[in-house]
């Protein structure tokens, strides 16, 4: 079964940290993403860029209406996802808990729906 792990955290504490704390976490998770590749579990994965480069669409009316940035304002945004293939929901949140984002923010692993 595939499941999404959604990585949450905080952009203003990103944004905070020093040249060589973002070097140790960015080695952490090619480390952690290289482990996932060579097991067979990766489906797919990517960073995000922070919610200032997010636009939100509703369609009200019949109207599309833009607005600049995420759904909701937050203290952890999304920062990336992985699409794991799991045998189930144990072994995903196994290699969930090894991603290095978990440690200060927080994953949500769910299910994904197979047409």
């Amino acid at each position: 079964m595939k499941y999404i792990a959604l990585i949450y955290g905080s952009e203003a504490a990103y944004a905070t940290a020093t040249e060589q704390e973002r070097a140790q976490e960015m080695q952490e998770y090619n480390v952690f993403t290289t482990g996932i590749g060579k097991s067979g579990k990766l489906v797919s994965g990517e960073s995000l860029h922070p919610t200032s480069a997010a636009t939100t669409i509703r369609v009200r009316d019949g109207k599309t209406v833009t607005t600049d940035g995420p759904f909701a304002e937050t203290k952890e945004q999304l920062s990336g996802y992985y699409v794991l293939d799991c045998k189930d929901l144990d072994e995903a949140i196994a290699l969930t808990a090894k991603i290095p984002g978990a440690r200060v923010g927080s994953i949500e692993v769910r299910p994904v729906v197979v047409w």
